[in-house]
């Protein structure tokens, strides 16, 4: 029995922001080690419709392109695909070329085919020698005539399983996006047919069923739609009631976690399930993440924790934000080896249920690490997370945000230590304590008063034991959000005759002059000089700021020079008057101190306790009597 793994897909309404994630009609070249584009050439194609392209008369349009192209490497190693066919109908006359790479990203072309009239196509194709990557694509040439290709699809004979899927999307006040999905998927009768539940579990106030649209959406998807009311108990507590629901139904072999604010490729749903048929055995499969404000543009790739000071970043610098304008398939290198993540983000994860029976839940934290922590506590089970190329979607960027000054400040620090506390291979946590210590001196110096508070009260909590963890921790959010009014950092102007005139006016830096962060000692020398300042001078009684700065140039390593100043909102709706106060400096610097060094002694003992608490911590028993709560 054949299986289609993919289908070829074009965004039906043609949208060239999208279309180079699509097909890639680009012609390039290289000049002096740099990948250069030769020619603009969207209008030598047109979308038909959501399955068939028009390639000009006499050019040529590669699908090497991330929702087109089939990344051979992630089915050789994950699953027991050993071929696959690619199926394509074109009519007119001119050829089709089907290439492979290798993991350098170095083409080579395995089949040639002439067309003319009506033609149906199949090529099939090993499955071998992609152990460290490689995909496979096709390209089409026209001749005399224009030539349009539909009904594209890679299917394989491989044996399958045959389970179904539930989505669980988590949502807080964002209904608008989340009839949006409903549509979407609604709109993709051949996901639906998969899908066993569409559980939206709605912890807002703005309620879903209230929104524009909801009741023609939800008269389409009929009983597969599946509303859940609770307080908001964050992601964390959203995602694990759309898990239980999922466990308890007894019906779906996976659950697929969904962010509310995305827009979805349906063609990703069917992908991740059919993959996750196939594998060998049971797999988180995440989909990644494009930026919804800049569609072209890649979040990242395949991300990781560096362990020894328990950050997460992509596996190397180049996937952070990829352009895939700048740089499609062909011309992108790294993009052909194949990567292997740690973990992926919850804006799209699925996670078979298998794996949440022996696991449990998420970690109750609210919002951040949740998904990272589950995927190591998966890994040491001897579980697995793939990232899947051709799966993602869109999703609002937080390059507008900055919630590590905000009352996100609290779960970024305490979330990120108790994550180590569970998963750190490093006696004392490795480095990350000094990290964290680093952290608090730079908000210091940048005169983030509430930041800093917002983190002690995290450190405090996490000195406390894992009963924290147990208390009302729903209602920590608004306590932390009710706590900035004593911050004059926090309280954003957005009247713009209310901002007041700063002493010495704008301070700006061109971007090509600006000086850039210190390095090795320089860092070591500017950060204890700035933290000397800090400590020494007396605070500047003077009412009005002494600089105005865009976000962009309130560096940490700009900011400590003033006395005061005059920064916008990271969102742009205004801006915030930031005062270097020496006492408030010098108690929060002790307090820093003292509770990094407890923290340090005592890292091995409260390690041991948060691990032995696991289990009950994330057991649906717990989490049952929480959501009761």
């Amino acid at each position: 029995m054949s299986h289609v793994l993919a289908h070829v897909v074009f965004p039906a309404d043609g949208d060239p922001d999208v279309m180079p994630l699509y097909a890639d009609p680009e012609s390039w070249t290289t000049i002096d080690g740099e990948t250069v584009r030769v020619s603009n050439a969207t209008h030598l194609m047109r979308v038909e419709s959501r399955h068939s392209l028009r390639v000009r008369r006499s050019e040529r349009v590669s699908f090497a392109s991330y929702f087109n192209a089939f990344p051979a490497a992630y089915w050789q190693r994950w699953t027991r695909v050993e071929s696959v066919t690619l199926t394509l109908r074109t009519e007119g006359t001119g050829t089709v070329t089907v290439y492979r790479s290798n993991p350098q990203g170095i083409q080579q072309r395995v089949a040639f085919e002439h067309v003319e009239d009506d033609r149906d196509l199949r090529f099939e194709l090993p499955v071998r020698n992609f152990s460290d990557g490689g995909w496979y694509w096709f390209e089409v040439t026209a001749a005399e005539t224009d030539v349009v290709v539909s009904d594209g699809a890679w299917s394989t004979d491989a044996e399958f399983g045959d389970g179904t899927l539930s989505i669980g999307i988590t949502t807080f006040n964002k209904a608008d996006y989340c009839v949006r999905t409903l549509e979407t998927l609604a709109d993709a009768p051949e996901v639906v047919e998969l899908l066993d539940r569409v559980y939206v579990v709605d912890q807002g106030t703005d309620e879903v069923t209230r929104a524009d649209g909801y009741s023609e959406v939800a008269a389409r998807l009929g009983s597969t739609l599946q509303i859940v009311r609770q307080p908001n108990l964050g992601g964390s507590g959203g995602f694990s009631r759309a898990m239980s629901e999922t466990v308890e139904a007894g019906r779906s072999s996976w659950v697929m976690l969904l962010d509310d604010d995305v827009e979805i490729e349906p063609e990703s749903i069917w992908r991740t399930i059919q993959f996750s048929r196939a594998s060998r055995r049971p797999t988180i499969v995440g989909g990644h993440m494009f930026d919804l404000l800049d569609k072209p543009v890649l979040h990242a790739w395949a991300e990781g924790i560096e362990m020894d000071h328990f950050m997460w970043s992509p596996t190397f610098p180049e996937q952070h934000r990829h352009d895939f304008r700048a740089a499609n398939l062909r011309q992108t290198p790294w993009m052909h080896a194949r990567q292997d993540a740690m973990y992926n983000g919850w804006w799209m994860c699925t996670i078979p249920v298998e794996v949440i029976e022996k696991l449990g839940l998420a970690l109750p934290v609210f919002i951040k690490w949740d998904d990272s922590e589950y995927a190591l506590r998966a890994r040491e089970a001897g579980y697995s997370t793939v990232s899947l190329p051709g799966a993602a979607l869109w999703h609002v960027s937080w390059l507008d945000k900055d919630d590590a000054q905000d009352w996100q400040a609290y779960y970024h620090a305490r979330n990120r230590l108790l994550a180590a506390m569970l998963h750190s291979p490093f006696p004392g946590g490795g480095s990350l304590v000094k990290a964290s210590r680093r952290i608090d001196l730079k908000h210091l110096i940048s005169m983030q008063y509430y930041a800093i508070e917002l983190r002690h009260r995290a450190l405090r909590d996490l000195l406390s034991g894992p009963g924290h963890l147990d208390r009302d921790w729903p209602s920590v959010m608004p306590e932390l959000r009710a706590y900035a009014k004593g911050f004059s950092e926090t309280q954003v102007i957005t009247e713009v005759d209310a901002l007041p005139t700063t002493r010495e006016g704008q301070r700006h830096y061109p971007y090509e002059k600006a000086p850039r962060a210190p390095h090795g000692l320089g860092r070591v020398v500017f950060t204890a000089k700035a933290a000397l300042r800090h400590w020494i001078r007396p605070t500047d009684g003077a009412a009005e700021p002494q600089v105005e700065l865009s976000k962009y140039d309130a560096t940490w390593w700009r900011v400590p020079g003033f006395d005061s100043a005059l920064i916008s909102a990271a969102d742009g709706r205004g801006k915030s008057v930031y005062r270097r106060d020496r006492d408030e400096y010098r108690r929060l610097l002790r307090e820093s101190i003292a509770l990094h060094k407890e923290l340090g002694d005592r890292w091995d003992d409260l390690a041991t306790q948060y691990r032995a608490a696991l289990p009950e911590l994330t057991s649906r028993e717990r989490w049952h009597r929480t959501f009761e709560g």
